[in-house]
């Protein structure tokens, strides 16, 4: 029997529906495992297909077509390491998220997923048959034991595996990110161990698809919990792991551990990230956004910068008469500080033009709210003109507190292609300014230093629509509007729970009301990058026509 086994881990980046692509990927991985001397070569889960697919997976040709191109790959590796990958499986007429093993120029085993997911972003219950609990497959005379993903978070499917013979675990993930999932992860894989006295081998996808960002992250576990490897959060790599066989069984040997940044990094990382692959993946090269001189669009700025370079950013400054002479100097310092293009683009004539035509149909009513959103939705239409023209596509700017309680204009500041700080709540979007302007790395496009001034932080929120208008004259002060969101949005607390925590009764019950009716603006929002458990689209779906109140209000 041998005595040292070789594992290629390749920790990459899929494209949804990329299949030649995402195949050549992985013949480039196994070509490197196979120069390496692997026994084994292993990519994530679903790779093939890019993750997460939704309801592209039950289209007959699309999964026909993967695992035509998974045949075709185990033709081209035929000589040399076993290359394991993620892709859809039929079997008896059932479709499967399934785990294929190719050896010898032809497909030699098949693990079929048995816990499928069915909260947050995941509706793998109604795309998937469930697989059968079943036992580990042979490379080299190795046993190797493949839980998909939800599977190496249950006890049942691992304990089979280590039952019926498997002598290490290699779990391939399609796991995104949210705020400190990584130690989620790690708890759970050392329960694995301890369970089953084997090693663990964690291996995550990294990239961005839609909303989500598959961090990477990828890890190998001693029995016992002991850290052996600990691959990159965010970029792809591709690393080789050794076991050896000793009397106590199979241990990883000890390699590289890279360091983890701390949440506020990786969250904006994930933003940023986000981001480059969206366009990426869409096809998109250049954005555009509205600069304001407030905090959101500055930071929107920041990350647009960092992640496509200044050169592919087009800032836009649209005032009316209501912008302030200090908004006007934020909104150019920031585009300076940052190296955009800068367009300057008044719309007071335009107002002026739809004020007047609709001044027969209004004659007689006081202005208000109508007249505010008339100038976003003019700045909106503005944006979009430009888009067209310019092929630039345009970022939307509302942070998850204004999204949550509809501070927003639909078909003005909403609209746009994507927003980059859908999941960030208006307190942590303060903060992230500060701690970009504190901090710079290397996978940054934008300069170091100083690119949100101080007084773009510091000043009060408002959206300028009217004299004197500040975000606290129609919502409670943001650290106070943000804890309760976190209790009614993230938690589901009650009012009751909201009273408890020492909130008032009756402020509770309007920002449970404002998150209510403001469901079909979040309907046709733009997607945005995920960093919690309860982002607006996939991980909370509420109905729009919606009539229930929290009782405990009352």
């Amino acid at each position: 029997m041998a005595d040292r086994f070789r594992v290629t881990l390749a920790q990459l980046n899929p494209t949804v529906g990329d299949l030649a692509g995402n195949a050549d990927k992985a013949r480039a991985a196994w070509a490197a495992g196979k120069e390496a001397g692997a026994d084994l070569v292993a990519l994530p889960e679903m790779f093939i297909t890019g993750y997460n697919t939704q309801d592209l997976i039950q289209k007959p040709i699309f999964h026909q077509s993967a695992i035509a191109e998974v045949e075709r790959l185990a033709a081209d590796c035929a000589d040399g390491p076993a290359l394991a990958i993620g892709s859809p499986w039929v079997r008896d007429g059932n479709l499967y998220n399934a785990y294929l093993i190719l050896q010898g120029g032809k497909i030699s085993a098949q693990v079929l997923k048995h816990h499928l997911p069915n909260a947050t972003v995941f509706d793998e219950v109604r795309l998937f048959q469930s697989g059968p609990l079943g036992g580990p497959y042979a490379v080299g005379g190795v046993r190797i034991g493949s839980p998909i993903c939800e599977d190496g978070w249950y006890e049942d499917v691992v304990e089979t595996l280590a039952e019926t013979g498997a002598e290490f675990l290699l779990i391939p993930n399609g796991s995104p990110y949210y705020r400190n999932k990584m130690e989620v992860r790690q708890n759970l894989m050392v329960a694995r161990t301890v369970e089953t006295d084997l090693p663990v081998i964690y291996l995550n996808m990294v990239g961005g698809q839609d909303d989500q960002v598959f961090d990477g992250g990828s890890f190998v576990l001693n029995p016992g919990g002991a850290l052996a490897l600990q691959m990159p959060v965010f970029d792809e790599a591709i690393q080789h792991l050794d076991l050896e066989r000793t009397p106590d069984g199979w241990r990883a040997v000890e390699g590289e551990k890279a360091s983890l940044p701390d949440a506020w990094e990786q969250d904006y990382q994930v933003m940023t990230y986000a981001l480059r692959d969206y366009m990426r993946k869409t096809g998109f090269k250049k954005v555009l956004l509205g600069l304001s001189g407030g905090v959101d669009s500055a930071l929107v700025a920041a990350i647009a910068v960092d992640a496509l370079g200044a050169e592919n950013v087009r800032c836009v400054m649209l005032p009316s008469e209501y912008t302030s002479q200090g908004s006007l100097d934020d909104a150019e310092a920031v585009a300076k500080a940052l190296g955009v293009h800068y367009d300057y683009v008044p719309i007071s004539e335009g107002r002026a033009a739809i004020t007047n035509t609709l001044a027969p149909l209004f004659a007689g009513l006081e202005e208000g709210l109508t007249e505010e959103n008339i100038q976003s939705r003019l700045r909106g239409l503005l944006l979009m003109a430009m888009s067209n023209k310019f092929g630039e596509m345009l970022l939307t700017t509302g942070n998850k507190s204004e999204v949550a309680v509809g501070y927003a204009t639909i078909y003005g500041d909403m609209n746009g292609g994507y927003n980059p700080i859908k999941d960030l709540y208006k307190t942590r979007v303060f903060e992230t300014c500060r701690w970009r302007n504190a901090n710079h790395r290397p996978w940054m496009m934008g300069p170091e230093g100083e690119v949100i001034r101080p007084s773009v932080i510091d000043k009060p929120p408002s959206a300028e629509l009217r004299e004197d208008q500040k975000d606290s004259d129609s919502l409670p002060d943001y650290p106070e509007l943000d804890a309760l969101l976190e209790m009614l949005v993230d938690q589901e607390a009650s009012i009751a729970d909201c009273v408890a925590a020492g909130f008032d009764r009756e402020v509770a019950k309007r920002v449970e009301h404002l998150i209510y009716i403001s469901e079909y603006k979040r309907f046709q929002s733009a997607p945005g990058a995920r960093l919690t458990p309860r982002a607006f689209w996939l991980d909370r779906r509420y109905p729009i026509a919606n009539r229930w109140r929290d009782p405990s209000g009352a």
